[in-house]
């Protein structure tokens, strides 16, 4: 999407969800990841950073990073989050000069109330696989997985499976991981779990979101 197709209001924003959602595609993965991308995103005022780091896979190397600035097109509105970070996101990811094969999103996959969490939503747009690695549930119920790190629990949202509640360090709060798009939800436990090192966020994400508030503390110190 080019910034003149990004919705200005709701009502908009509405319609193209129900449009993309369609073409949402849960399947497993066709090859393994040689590099994955990471994205975060901060806000200063009316400006929204997008952060994206790229590491190389399973080997979890530091490769690039990139980053982004642009103007917000709507507020924030519970579910539609996607429209908020998404220009910003994009235009980070597209000034990587490293191929990418997966991109990781501090956020929902199709654990959403529509199916289409950011994760979702950007995979239709690059049409490339995406995952949603968030820190709190938006929709579902769960029993509490096991204590130790790699045990899970299923998410499950109007009668339906839609990611699992993962324990990726002992002893601490779980996260949420949904497949986003082009991968199943096996294959989305296994990348996060081989993505996360000594802290509860998987390190590309984490390191995205290091990036992200630098940024802003750099904008917030000129301004």
């Amino acid at each position: 999407m080019n910034p003149a197709e990004w919705p200005k209001n709701i009502r908009d924003a509405k319609a193209i969800q129900a449009v993309l959602r369609d073409r949402v595609k849960i399947v497993p993965i066709k090859k393994l990841p040689h590099f994955i991308a990471a994205v975060d995103a901060a806000f200063s005022g009316e400006n929204v950073i997008g952060a994206v780091c790229v590491y190389s896979y399973p080997e979890l190397t530091p490769c690039e990073e990139a980053c982004a600035v642009t103007e917000g097109y709507l507020p924030y509105i519970p579910g539609y989050l996607s429209f908020r970070e998404g220009p910003a996101i994009i235009d980070a990811l597209k000034k990587l000069k490293t191929r990418t094969d997966l991109v990781l999103f501090d956020g929902q996959g199709i654990a959403h109330p529509k199916g289409l969490g950011i994760a979702s939503h950007i995979g239709v747009i690059l049409d490339k696989p995406t995952i949603g690695c968030a820190k709190s549930r938006l929709v579902g119920d769960y029993e509490e997985p096991g204590d130790q790190k790699g045990a899970y629990s299923t998410l499950r949202y109007n009668g339906k499976t839609v990611g699992v509640v993962l324990r990726t360090k002992d002893k601490v709060k779980p996260v949420f991981v949904s497949p986003g798009h082009r991968i199943d939800l096996q294959s989305s436990v296994e990348i996060i779990l081989k993505c996360t090192g000594k802290y509860r966020i998987p390190d590309p994400l984490r390191r995205a979101d290091i990036l992200s508030k630098e940024v802003k503390r750099e904008i917030n110190r000129i301004l």
